[in-house]
């Protein structure tokens, strides 16, 4: 029996997902980190020039018994935008794209599912661009990208980008919101 969950998500700033889901009930813990590129342990300032393959992502460890996959994913597609390629707002490159990097065959179908239930809906002007691929090897980000929001919520990246992101989960999920501590 499966009593923990784990995806790895990617949708601009890790900051922001970050910020968001280690205030969402069910979430064990939330690792800021980079995937999906073509170097061994990259640095931050390998990941901005763009030019390793990697995506900041944040792998996201979930109790399925509070917070189920579908509401995982929900929430990731409600604080940012899966339509722009590459880009989020004023930050751009291919390590700021949208991407689900699953764990399992089951996780790689609810993703599908959802793209699929989303752009029925057309809930978004433009089609959904998020990739869906099995998680290659994860590197954990330096110390001081971890708990970024909570150690910086004066900054004003915190303030102008990654505050509103988390607003926007408050409202709409205020079911599965528990304050950070």
């Amino acid at each position: 029996m499966q009593t923990t969950g784990m995806i790895t998500l990617a949708g601009g700033c890790f900051w922001c997902l970050e910020g968001v889901y280690k205030q969402m009930l069910g979430v064990i813990s939330c690792v800021s980190g980079y995937m999906g590129g073509h170097i061994d342990n990259p640095t931050y300032q390998q990941i901005c020039t763009g030019t390793t393959g990697h995506a900041e992502v944040v792998q996201v460890t979930f109790d399925p018994k509070v917070t189920t996959l579908k509401e995982i994913l929900a929430v990731f597609f409600t604080i940012h935008d899966p339509t722009t390629m590459n880009r989020q707002g004023n930050d751009a490159g291919t390590q700021y794209r949208s991407a689900i990097f699953f764990h399992s065959p089951v996780q790689e179908s609810a993703a599908k599912e959802m793209i699929t239930e989303l752009e029925a809906l057309g809930i978004f002007d433009g089609p959904i661009v998020t990739e869906v691929t099995a998680a290659p090897k994860f590197y954990a980000a330096e110390g001081y990208h971890q708990n970024y929001y909570f150690a910086n919520p004066n900054q004003s990246y915190c303030q102008f980008i990654v505050a509103p992101k988390i607003v926007k989960f408050k409202d709409k999920f205020k079911n599965k919101f528990k304050a950070f501590r």
